[in-house]
């Protein structure tokens, strides 16, 4: 993975912002088409690099999170296209899109 960068922005909610370690087995084409991976979807790893303060719950306490800045994790991949900054990609999920962390 490369060397984290620091972001300056601030998932709200239960939002985790994640830069994927690859592409999660899809292939780029020069032509910009991508081809999906053959069989089921494999979950991609990711490191966190930022971590919204948590959700509320219904009664107004805010819930913790589980995770945080720095957890090596995987997560399915979302409908959401990923979002760009500095020529690098993120994905914006809610906590709950994380399927585990790697101690």
């Amino acid at each position: 993975m490369t060397q984290t960068k620091k972001l300056s922005i601030q998932p709200l909610g239960d939002r985790v912002v994640v830069r994927p370690a690859e592409a999660g087995g899809e292939k780029k084409l020069a032509s910009g088409i991508i081809l999906p991976a053959e069989g089921k979807e494999k979950p991609i790893e990711g490191e966190v690099v930022a971590v919204g303060p948590g959700r509320l719950s219904d009664n107004g306490i805010r819930l913790p999170m589980e995770v945080k800045k720095g957890d090596k994790v995987y997560f399915k991949k979302p409908w959401d296209e990923p979002i760009k900054i500095d020529d690098t990609e993120y994905y914006i999920l809610s906590e709950s899109d994380i399927t585990l962390i790697k101690n």
